[in-house]
């Protein structure tokens, strides 16, 4: 029973981007959204997310984790509620922020649950697969129900769709769930907290204004270097700090380093790619939302059915070769679809898209499992934290540098097409505002308005590729890095192995940050 209300729940955080992505063109042209405005609408929540999860992570282990899950969901339902009924961009964009806050509450707090339930790895493995089937399940359903949703109402219908599904998870948390804490209760690391948002803050907000402000002026590079400076300050004052937000401890054990960097590394390239395949189904292949839907099935099933193989597998072979083999699964799949074009067949893109889905289980599970088997029960909340930030970290960043990297192509092919001055610069903001306007100027422009909507297309699908190709070496660097740097198994070091190259089972060892004061309170 505990363990389904956390799939709800992780389903309830998961499925508020899939769905959101499948509205991205309806938005546009709703709410007149631009794909620098449709750029933060979902890295708005990403964003938020990411830079919270990690405080939230360990004021849950001090104050109790089920209050932080019940208060995460009450809040998750109002900003819900509150964003379907926005009128502008700007409006949604902050009510999506206030999601994600909600979002950073929740999410750790269901793995650090599920990690004080399950405390025998073979039941934590079986655990730690079916929550990792319920993001798939949050792939599928989001764009299905969302295409549903808003075949029939308006976009604010999928916002309320979510503001339901967290209601009835709050219910049954209620009910079922029980509360763990840290015996400890360390203070709140303040500085950490400030250090960490700033650096996300910056290093993100950068990444989306870069292709209006150009890749190489002063206000991107500055942006960029004050970024790294904000990293580099935060982690060491994290390592000089008693009590810190982020233990950078952690990321001296290989296991946790290295699995965290392949977690960053899938959801960087699965985010990019959802938010771009979104709009190529509507706007270049000019299906409907709930065709699209349907569509993106595929990925979504074969991510639930690697979830569950990918942690027993590693438990057998060892989470090097499981993980590595998920991040060139990615990187296959995306070299595929960066041969994708306007006219290319279904079939082919089902066959991108099972690549996809198969390497985001294989890597994401185990992946998950290794972060989590390093870390003591009482430290839970930091470790799932940590987990999390690097899915959102990677995800925030995925849709801002695969994003802009795909809209600054897009721009360039649309300045060498010679567009009509007058509907240039507003073709300029994105795809759909290009189709809209060849739509709506058709009788005014005629042939130069099926020029622009070849145009954008072109442009679009150049784009596209960029990014698909971006994503792939992204996962194909990850996977090496794997290969070097991740053990096997916990305990033991990256390049031990035994007969024919599968790792040896290993010595138990000892948790990172356990104290040997027993079970959690």
């Amino acid at each position: 029973m505990v363990l389904a209300v956390l799939c709800s729940a992780v389903f309830v955080v998961n499925v508020s981007t899939t769905i959101v992505n499948i509205a991205l063109p309806s938005l546009v042209t709703d709410l007149g959204a631009s794909t620098r405005e449709l750029l933060w609408i979902v890295d708005a929540f990403n964003l938020a997310f990411a830079t919270l999860v990690l405080a939230a992570g360990s004021l849950s282990d001090r104050f109790g984790r089920r209050r932080f899950l019940i208060g995460g969901l009450a809040l998750f339902l109002v900003s819900s509620v509150a964003g379907a009924w926005s009128q502008e961009p700007d409006t949604l964009i902050a009510w999506r922020a206030l999601g994600g806050v909600a979002a950073a509450v929740v999410y750790p707090v269901t793995l650090s649950i599920l990690t004080n339930v399950f405390t025998e790895r073979t039941e934590r493995v079986k655990a730690i697969g079916l929550w990792g089937a319920a993001t798939g399940m949050s792939v599928a359903v989001g764009p299905v129900v969302g295409g549903a949703l808003l075949e029939t109402f308006w976009w604010g219908s999928i916002l309320l769709f979510l503001g339901a599904a967290a209601l009835v998870t709050l219910v049954a948390a209620c009910w079922v769930v029980p509360d763990s804490r840290d015996p400890a209760t360390p203070p709140l690391d303040v500085g950490g907290l400030l250090l960490s948002m700033i650096a996300l803050g910056v290093l993100v907000y950068t990444i989306i204004e870069a292709p209006d402000h150009g890749w190489a002026s002063a206000p991107t590079i500055t942006g960029f270097v004050l970024a790294l400076v904000a990293l580099a300050v935060f982690a060491a004052k994290e390592f000089r700090t008693r009590y810190p937000m982020l233990d950078v401890r952690l990321f001296g054990n290989l296991r946790f380093t290295a699995a965290s960097g392949a977690i960053t590394a899938a959801f960087f390239a699965l985010f990019g790619f959802i938010f771009l395949v979104t709009q190529y189904f509507q706007f270049v292949r000019d299906y409907g939302a709930l065709e699209t839907g349907v569509r993106m099935l595929p990925v979504a099933g074969t991510i639930a059915v690697s979830s569950l193989i990918g942690p027993r597998l590693a438990v057998r072979v060892g989470s090097k070769v499981v993980v590595a083999l998920g991040l060139l699964s990615l990187s296959a799949g995306f070299v595929w679809a960066a041969t994708m074009g306007v006219g290319t067949g279904y079939h082919e893109i089902v066959g991108t898209m099972i690549f996809l889905g198969t390497g985001m289980g294989l890597t994401s599970a185990p992946a998950t499992e290794a972060i989590m088997g390093v870390v003591s029960p009482d430290k839970a909340g930091m470790g799932s934290a940590v987990n999390d930030a690097t899915r959102e970290l990677g995800g925030t960043l995925g849709v801002a540098v695969i994003g802009s990297i795909a809209l600054s192509v897009y721009r360039d092919r649309l300045d060498s097409a010679q567009i009509p001055e007058p509907v240039a610069e507003p073709a300029r903001e994105s795809v759909g505002a290009a189709l809209e306007i060849s739509r709506a100027a058709g009788a005014t422009l005629g042939d130069a308005a099926t020029g622009l909507a070849e145009a954008a297309r072109s442009g679009f699908m150049d784009g596209f590729s960029t990014g698909c190709l971006v994503a792939g070496a992204v996962t194909a660097v990850a996977a090496v890095l794997t290969l070097i740097y991740l053990p096997a198994h916990p305990g033991e070091p990256a390049s031990k192995s035994g007969p024919h190259g599968v790792a040896q089972a290993p010595a138990p060892a000892d948790r990172i940050g356990s104290r040997g004061n027993g079970p959690d309170v």
